[in-house]
C-alpha cells in the first residue's frame, strides 16, 4: 500500500521529539499507510499518550479528538492538537522563567522531593515555573509551557522515567555506558527554551475544530467515525506498562495544588497512590476491550497491540469479531521499544470495519 501524501508537507516532521515510553513516533507512517483508504472524517485518539497519532491525523485534515486519562498528556493534546494557533510570547516565556518578588512560590518539589529526582536547586525552579505557568492567563499558552516543563523534566532524567530514585545516577563522576551526561547537566532553562521551540513549530490550524479530553475512554460519545485504541502493553507474563506509574511526577505536576495529598510517602520515590485501572490488571483487561468495541460498535476500530501480549491477538480478533463484520491484522515486525529485552514480539494492528 502507498503512502498518501499529507495535506500539510510543511509540518510532516514537525512534531517534538519524544522520549515517552511506548511512543508511536517510529510507527506513525505505517499505521497511516494501513488505514488511510478507510472512509472517515471524524476519529478518536482514545488512548492518546503523546499525541502523534492524534497529531498525524490533524495532518491529514481530519477532525480530531485526542484522549488521555493522565491529566499531563492533556496538556500535550491541548497544546498541539486542540490549539490551532496560539503560541507564547517572549514575554509570556520570560515571565515563565523568572521569580517574582510579588508572588507566593510553595516549595512542593523543593521539600518532598529533595534527593531523588533533581538537585534542590532545580526542584526550586521546577517550584517557580510551575507556579508561574498557573499565572498565564490563556490555557493553550498555559498547556504550551507544561509541556515544555514535561520534556525538559524528562530529558534530564536517567531512562526518562520517575520509577526510581536515582539522582546518584546523574552526579556520580564515574564512566557510563547508558544516557547521555551533557543532557543531564544542560540547564532546565535551555531545555524549557528549546522544547517550546519545538512545540511553536508543531502548531497549525488543520481548518477543523479540534478538541483534547481528560476523560476515561468509555465515558465519551460513541460517533466518532474511527475510534484508535493504543492502550497499555500487558506482557505475556501478566506484566504491564503502567504510564501513571513511570510519569507520576508529571501526574503530580498537572495537579500541584492536590499533589502531595496523592502522594503514597511510603515509597521511596514518592509515587503517586496507587490507583487501579482494568488496562493494567491481567484479569480485567478482556472485559475492558469487549466493553469499549461495545461502546464503539458503531465506528471504525484500530487498536495497536503488541503480538505476544495479554489478550493473544487471536484474543483480541475474536472481541472484535463481535461487533465487527470484517477484521483484519497488519504486522509491523520486529519493533523494539527502548528499555525492552523483548526481541520476539511483532508490533500489530487490528482493523474493523
Amino acid at each position: 500500500m502507498f503512502s498518501q501524501l499529507p495535506l500539510f508537507p510543511e509540518y510532516t516532521h514537525q512534531f517534538p521529539s519524544t522520549r515517552y515510553q511506548g511512543s508511536k513516533a517510529k510507527l506513525v507512517n505505517w499505521i497511516w499507510n494501513e488505514i488511510s483508504d478507510l472512509d472517515f472524517q471524524t476519529c478518536l485518539d482514545a488512548f492518546g499518550g503523546t499525541g502523534v497519532i492524534a497529531y498525524k491525523f490533524k495532518q491529514e485534515n481530519k477532525t480530531v479528538t485526542y484522549n488521555d486519562v493522565l491529566r499531563f498528556n492533556t496538556h500535550f493534546g491541548r497544546a498541539l492538537i486542540e490549539n490551532s494557533a496560539i503560541r507564547l510570547t517572549d514575554d509570556d516565556i520570560n515571565f515563565v522563567l523568572e521569580r517574582h518578588s510579588e508572588m507566593h512560590y510553595p516549595d512542593l518539589v523543593e521539600g518532598v522531593f529533595h534527593d531523588i529526582y533533581f538537585t534542590d536547586e532545580e526542584n526550586r525552579w521546577i517550584d517557580t515555573v510551575i507556579t508561574n505557568i498557573r499565572h498565564l492567563d490563556n490555557p493553550y499558552k498555559q498547556s504550551l509551557a507544561f509541556f515544555a516543563l514535561a520534556q525538559a523534566c524528562i530529558v534530564k532524567r536517567p531512562y526518562n522515567l520517575f520509577h526510581r530514585k536515582n539522582l546518584y545516577v546523574r552526579l556520580a563522576d564515574v564512566e557510563r555506558s547508558f544516557g547521555n551526561k551533557s543532557s543531564w547537566d544542560k540547564p532546565f532553562e535551555v531545555w524549557f527554551r528549546l522544547f517550546v521551540t519545538e512545540a511553536h513549530h508543531a502548531i497549525f490550524d488543520n481548518t477543523q475544530i479540534n478538541y483534547a479530553v481528560n476523560q476515561d475512554s468509555l465515558s465519551l460519545s460513541n460517533d466518532y467515525d474511527l475510534v484508535y485504541i493504543d492502550p497499555p502493553y500487558i506482557s505475556e507474563k501478566g506484566s504491564a506498562t503502567n504510564y501513571r506509574d513511570f510519569y507520576h511526577f508529571l501526574e503530580g505536576l498537572s495537579q500541584y495544588d492536590t499533589w502531595e495529598e496523592k502522594i503514597d510517602f511510603r515509597s521511596k520515590h514518592r509515587r503517586l497512590k496507587i490507583k487501579a485501572s482494568r488496562w493494567t490488571d491481567k484479569h480485567q483487561i478482556h472485559q475492558a476491550f469487549d466493553d469499549l468495541f461495545a461502546h464503539f460498535r458503531a465506528s471504525i476500530l484500530i487498536v495497536s497491540y503488541r503480538s505476544d501480549g495479554i489478550p493473544t491477538q487471536n484474543d483480541l480478533i475474536q472481541l472484535m469479531k463481535k461487533y465487527k463484520a470484517n477484521v483484519r491484522i497488519a504486522y509491523y515486525g520486529h519493533y523494539q521499544y527502548a528499555l525492552s529485552t523483548n526481541k520476539k514480539s511483532q508490533e500489530i494492528l487490528l482493523i474493523g470495519t
